[in-house]
């Protein structure tokens, strides 16, 4: 699968709208898309292993989306064989009272996974670039001072997040950024569905229908989101998301190969570990047997 369809690419001045949701080349059929996405979660495990093994590197995965696009149910069959010790997903709803005290990008911070670990942030730091746009009273309820509230209070955090992104690089932790492209029509029939499915109904909120409202306000955020974000350390990946098998596919998919970029073997073994592992050896075949053969 070529991955580099789907980076939202700045300096070729792209659009959202240049992004089809419903776009499933790549793959013959449904069975054979659920297929791959089988092959390579199986071996994403593989290498999230070898990934904890070395602890010199972490994997920050970032989904972003409108609600209806299926980010639960993208995270729990792509990220299902990953070992649970070395994997953490965090969920970013609405800030609490102790959290608007605090800087924006705090939670975040507190969140990162450790070298050698996988964490995945269901929504994230961007909702303080996307959502407080189009629902400024969010905003106000941080109490900022006067002179952070100028018009140019997003130019600087999308300067502050990629300050961040970069930051965590530095420091060995790599970030991979996903949104889940659904069309407006798709997103109506997945709301219809969630309020007619009783398995579902739980997660049918008036807040879905009032943002629906904003929906183009909603892609011109994003689009610029993307404009100011998406770098070469930390693109964007807008995944076409009308196919729920096909989004998840390539979502597997880009994962596994940014593992597989990490680390491709398991660590060797150096000099003073040679020499601990030969003694141990020594050590364990002393031993005498505790029970008769």
């Amino acid at each position: 699968m070529n991955h580099e369809q789907f980076i939202y690419q700045p300096d070729k001045k792209q659009r959202l709208a240049d992004f089809d949701p419903d776009f499933t080349n790549g793959f013959g059929s449904e069975r054979e898309a659920q297929e791959r996405m089988q092959e390579d979660v199986a071996e994403m495990a593989k290498y999230h292993d070898i990934l904890m093994a070395h602890e010199t590197n972490g994997l920050l995965v970032v989904f972003q989306a409108m609600d209806g696009a299926g980010k639960d149910a993208t995270i729990k069959n792509v990220m299902s064989a990953l070992d649970p010790q070395g994997c953490e997903m965090k969920m970013f709803k609405a800030q609490t009272e102790k959290e608007l005290k605090h800087d924006y990008l705090r939670h975040a911070a507190q969140s990162v996974p450790a070298r050698g670990q996988i964490g995945i942030f269901n929504r994230s730091y961007y909702e303080h670039v996307i959502v407080e746009r189009i629902h400024p009273e969010k905003l106000e309820q941080q109490k900022l001072p006067r002179a952070a509230m100028k018009k140019d209070i997003w130019e600087k955090r999308f300067r502050h997040i990629n300050n961040f992104e970069e930051y965590l690089l530095d420091n060995g932790i790599h970030t991979l950024k996903f949104f889940l492209n659904l069309s407006k029509d798709e997103q109506r029939e997945k709301l219809l569905e969630r309020m007619e499915r009783n398995d579902k109904r739980w997660k049918f909120s008036r807040e879905d229908l009032e943002d629906r409202e904003h929906w183009d306000e909603y892609m011109k955020v994003y689009e610029e989101a993307f404009e100011r974000t998406s770098t070469e350390i930390a693109p964007w990946h807008i995944i076409p998301d009308n196919h729920r098998w096909f989004a998840r596919a390539a979502v597997a998919s880009i994962i596994l190969a940014k593992l597989k970029s990490l680390h491709a073997q398991y660590p060797t073994a150096d000099e003073k570990q040679k020499k601990e592992m030969a003694q141990a050896r020594k050590s364990l075949r002393r031993e005498k047997p505790t029970t008769k053969k």
